[in-house]
């Protein structure tokens, strides 16, 4: 699997966990939803140890990148809430920074 399916699949992972708790603390849902949540997270948090990178860090750091656009995604598809011009703008500069984290070329 790529880096950038490995991004996505965690990001999947770790917004359908947190929504889980979401749905259970703020929208009333059963607290049934915090299983498939905590399951969620844990293959979210197993997700990124397939990230090729030198360091965790720089990992998780470009993940965040990733994450905030996945975000945007679920909050337009799975909430129905249009984003706004500056949430596109906002992840699109996101999305490039974690490009130059990931990407960017390192010295010996």
């Amino acid at each position: 699997m790529g880096t950038f399916a490995v991004y996505a699949a965690a990001a999947l992972a770790e917004l359908a966990g947190c929504f889980a708790f979401w749905a259970w603390l703020r929208l009333d849902r059963s607290p049934w939803w915090i299983l498939p949540g905590a399951l969620s997270l844990i293959a979210f948090a197993l997700l990124l140890t397939r990230i090729d990178a030198s360091v965790a860090g720089r990992a998780f750091a470009a993940y965040g990148g990733v994450y905030i656009v996945a975000s945007i995604g679920w909050m337009r598809f799975v909430e129905g809430a249009r984003p706004d011009r500056w949430d596109l703008i906002g992840g699109a500069i996101c999305l490039a920074g974690a490009a130059v984290i990931l990407l960017g070329p390192r010295g010996g």
